[in-house]
């Protein structure tokens, strides 16, 4: 049964993003995320050898779990990750991949700031908008921009820190999507006991 993005992230509340300098550490970082129930992650395209990575998590991840491919900003890019097999995209921006992966079935998070970008990605193609950098607006940002919108499924990214995580939910987002404040350095050779507690901390916040 494939599962649905969009209802993934409202159940989880939880979008983990992988971007780091090792490839080998990245695809344990996912492992890690996976295994202490975080269900979607992505690897950014920047991480060296990402699809590697992402072919490597997505075989050994667990039934209910998501594993997509971020900064796909290409069609390219499009046709990698999903020989790569990625469950979906991520990009930071209204790019050529929405149209390009939405051919293919593959669901996208399209990075969009303002309301004309929000409604721009959605008619190429987008599942969800990731509002990028979310902490630019904060979640008065993101309320004012749901009330033109309220059938647009928000992903708050950017700069969302356990204290900022509740506010967003509260604003509207169906999740939040966490880079560094989860994964800290964990992607690039660090401490992997660290991000796990990290992660267990972030999945009850939005529980």
């Amino acid at each position: 049964m494939t599962l649905d993005l969009t209802a993934e992230l409202t159940d989880t509340r939880l979008l983990a993003v992988i971007r780091g300098t090792d490839p080998t550490a990245a695809v344990a970082t996912g492992s890690a995320l996976l295994a202490e129930g975080v269900r979607v992650v992505e690897v950014a395209l920047t991480t060296p050898r990402a699809c590697d990575a992402i072919a490597a998590i997505r075989a050994a991840a667990p039934p209910g779990s998501l594993v997509g491919a971020g900064t796909v900003l290409t069609r390219a890019d499009v046709a990698d990750v999903a020989a790569a097999g990625a469950d979906f995209v991520v990009t930071p921006a209204v790019v050529d991949s929405i149209g390009a992966a939405a051919d293919r079935g593959l669901p996208v998070a399209a990075g969009a700031l303002t309301p004309t970008e929000a409604y721009a990605a959605i008619r190429a193609g987008a599942s969800v908008v990731k509002l990028f950098p979310a902490s630019l607006g904060g979640p008065a940002y993101l309320k004012a921009l749901r009330d033109p919108f309220p059938d647009i499924p928000f992903v708050a990214v950017g700069g969302v820190g356990l204290a900022e995580l509740p506010g967003y939910l509260a604003a509207g987002a169906i999740a939040v999507g966490v880079g560094g404040p989860l994964v800290g350095d964990a992607a690039s050779g660090g401490d992997l006991d660290a991000l796990r507690r990290r992660a267990r901390a972030y999945l009850a916040a939005g529980s």
